[in-house]
């Protein structure tokens, strides 16, 4: 049985957490409801239909691979091999959000030592140390977004989407940020194909984004599935 993961064991990983002044889930999901309407992508039942498929064989894939990346995470370093994290979805509805573990477990209190090299509402650095060893390569690689399907499979996220907010990030948006969570989050998007990791700008996020929701249809999905599959093979832009 895995150990159980706090909620926020690796708080700040993408941006920063533990500030001051945060909104509870009920203020940020009335905000995002007063902003903007539903997407027509978050209805779509040909897109649903492809995130229940690729779910599947991500979950599938997750069976086949969580043994020996759990075995690596517990030899690697102390903590649980699943993280768990309250992160916000389509008009800002709370949800709980899998990885694997990737940071040491103590990372939220480590993360006011570390740099922030991102300007707006994200957080990165190239060479956090909290980051584990193997950590490293699973981001690298992007196993360590495997569990995610399984948010993907209960509705919470889509195959393609944008990138889910964490609830520090939700408490300092603007209006306009709002706009970004008329769509479902997914595991890839934009970012994904146009930098991933080396996109250090939140406004530039937002862009892509909002770029995104004028773009979608289920054929451009299967293309951004694709560009995302030669980003990973190439592993280009994680860190």
């Amino acid at each position: 049985m895995l150990d159980p993961a706090p909620q926020n064991s690796e708080a700040g990983q993408e941006s920063g957490t533990g500030g001051s002044g945060l909104t509870s889930s009920s203020d940020a999901t009335a905000s995002a409801a007063a902003v903007g309407a539903i997407h027509p992508s978050a209805v779509s039942p040909i897109k649903r239909s492809i995130d229940l498929a690729g779910s599947v064989v991500g979950l599938l894939a997750l069976g086949l691979l969580f043994l020996p990346i759990a075995v690596a995470i517990k030899l690697d370093s102390l903590g649980p091999v699943l993280y768990r994290q309250q992160r916000f979805g389509l008009q800002g509805k709370p949800f709980t959000i899998l990885k694997f573990r990737s940071m040491v477990q103590n990372a939220d209190a480590l993360k006011a030592v570390v740099q922030n090299e991102a300007n707006g509402l994200i957080f990165k650095n190239k060479q956090d140390p909290r980051i584990t060893r193997v950590g490293r390569f699973l981001r690298k690689t992007s196993l360590d977004e495997l569990p995610q399907f399984w948010n993907v499979f209960r509705g919470e996220m889509s195959l393609v989407g944008t990138r889910p907010p964490t609830q520090d990030e939700v408490s300092r948006y603007r209006p306009h940020h709002w706009q970004r969570l008329s769509v479902k989050p997914g595991i890839t998007g934009e970012w994904q194909v146009h930098g991933r990791s080396t996109v250090k700008d939140f406004e530039q996020v937002l862009k892509l984004d909002l770029r995104y929701q004028q773009r979608w249809t289920p054929l451009y999905d299967l293309v951004l599935i694709w560009r995302t599959l030669i980003v990973l093979l190439n592993k280009t832009g994680a860190y």
